[in-house]
């Protein structure tokens, strides 16, 4: 009868629908009032009918769903996932009666504390929230992961059974439009990785993801990696992704991750902690542990480790890594990256290293590192102009303590580099210490000769690779022009060979930005 009822809801007459409503709401009184109802075998039909191209019968279904939810309690725990499979599209329906209805219908279902011991199939409910994750609407894939995230926080273990029925749903979901989705999901994930097994599989494939979706990373990257960072622990987090890098293959995908991955580091509020850390690296045994964890996925960016040393205030090693630099690493690449760094050491972050400018005398070695990073600069770019503006500010004298140490006024550089005899005894973060500097390869457990040869090794192999790629694109492009070169191409190469070059043409030696 039901049934029928709803068949009629949809008729061309009006009148035939306008008796179908009313015989249905009086039926629905009745079952309001009896106290035994199968409220199961009446809720397929109404899962049916909630899916109906007809308006008015699918904001029938609903509320009958809704007045079911309410009425039914035990009786629909078996039924919960085909109602909520009925729920979901219709919060997005492009009626608005319909969704209020379906967003009332799914609070009231998702409030019920059933239990899988009472039929309650975790499975089932899981397998439609992945379902709704492919949604068009963006409203009905956002209460798809409240769902997976109340299932979680209530049935964890029973969740974790079903992980890898959905895991790959979760990741692609990364890859949202919305960024209220993206940020859901993460929280998703950030509950799923509790669990250390859970916590490496996330960063694997997260990095995965990155690897084969250079636009996720790109549009998406930042917003993952910060929330994740407040979510599960920003060491925990850094030192995993590095432990990965430092054996990543795809040499290209690492420099580019560990770029971004270092302007996270030195520009989010979210990283603050993080960064205070590491600037205690010098003194104090976990911030060295944290750095020492990094500098080896961040040696395959020049431009990484120096903006580490910066930040860690070793400007010594800062020093020895910008002249180690061969023609091949100043690419353009490398200038853009060193451009940005330029700009963020006039940001508040990196207040402090300015600050330490006001001693030249003390941080001598953070001198010579900007002044080498400014030789390394075309003289008319942006960047050289801001950076050479702010070395024009370091005084030329050193305040410290109530003692002035003077220096003659003229080029900075080379007045405050031998003012005074006791350059050489200048450690890594400036501070006097009672050893010659040279003879000091080390400190707090640190052996800086190790950590440059590291760099160089891992540049190394840089270089190679970009060779490599070079030869075999030359080898590709001159066997496709053989192929297709006429027979007199012979005559036609020596007279181009014999040809003066174009006055216009660029030498090999100059570098066009």
């Amino acid at each position: 009868m039901v049934k029928c009822l709803f068949n009629m809801l949809s008729d061309s007459s009006h009148e035939i629908r306008q008796q179908a409503d009313s015989a249905l709401s009086e039926f629905l009184q009745e079952i309001k009032n009896s106290p035994s109802v199968d409220y199961g075998r009446m809720a397929e039909i109404l899962v049916q009918r909630a899916a109906s191209s007809d308006e008015f019968t699918r904001l029938t279904a609903i509320t009958w769903i809704n007045e079911f939810v309410k009425l039914g309690g035990d009786q629909l725990v078996p039924y919960y996932a085909d109602i909520l499979g009925a729920i979901l599209p219709c919060i997005s329906d492009k009626e608005e009666k319909i969704r209020v209805v379906a967003r009332e219908t799914n609070e009231e279902l998702r409030a019920i504390k059933a239990d899988p011991a009472e039929g309650f199939d975790v499975g089932a409910i899981l397998s439609i929230a992945r379902r709704q994750l492919s949604s068009e609407w963006e409203a009905t894939r956002i209460e798809a992961l409240h769902w997976i995230s109340a299932l979680l926080n209530r049935h964890r273990a029973e969740v974790l059974n079903f992980l890898d029925d959905i895991f790959d749903t979760l990741l692609k979901a990364l890859s949202d439009a919305s960024d209220e989705v993206v940020l859901l999901v993460l929280e998703v994930h950030a509950c799923i990785a509790k669990d250390p097994q859970h916590f490496r599989q996330l960063v694997v494939f997260l990095m995965h993801n990155f690897r084969i979706d250079n636009s996720l990373l790109e549009k998406r990257g930042a917003l993952i990696i910060r929330r994740l960072c407040v979510l599960l622990d920003a060491e925990r987090v850094y030192r995993e992704l590095s432990k990965i890098l430092e054996g990543e293959a795809d040499l290209d995908f690492a420099s580019i991750m560990v770029q971004a991955l270092n302007l996270i580091l030195l520009t989010s509020s979210e990283l603050a902690e993080l960064r205070d850390l590491l600037k205690q690296s010098l003194v104090n045994a976990a911030g060295r542990d944290l750095f020492l964890s990094l500098y080896a996925s961040w040696c395959h960016s020049p431009m990484a480790i120096i903006s580490l040393c910066l930040l860690v205030q070793m400007y010594q090693h800062a020093s020895a890594v910008i002249q180690s630099l061969v023609e091949e690493d100043i690419n353009v690449k490398f200038l853009v990256q060193l451009d940005k760094l330029i700009r963020l050491l006039e940001t508040p972050i990196f207040a402090y290293l300015r600050l330490q400018l006001l001693e030249p005398g003390r941080y001598t070695w953070l001198l010579k590192a900007l002044y080498g990073l400014l030789m390394l600069l075309p003289q008319q770019s942006a960047a050289f102009k801001i950076l050479r503006t702010r070395l024009k500010t370091v005084p030329s004298y050193s305040f410290s303590g109530d003692q002035v140490k003077w220096t003659s006024s003229g080029t900075p550089y080379s007045q405050i580099l031998h003012h005074s005899p006791s350059v050489s005894q200048i450690s890594e973060d400036g501070d006097v210490v009672g050893q010659v500097l040279g003879n000091s390869n080390s400190h707090n457990g640190i052996n800086f000769t190790s950590k440059l040869q590291q760099f160089e090794h891992v540049q190394r192999q840089h270089r190679l690779h970009t060779r490599e790629l070079a030869h075999s694109r030359n080898t590709s492009t001159n066997t496709s022009s053989d192929a297709r070169r006429p027979a007199s191409s012979s005559s036609t190469s020596t007279v181009e060979v014999n040809r003066m070059p174009s006055r216009s043409r660029k030498g090999p030696g100059q570098l066009q930005l």
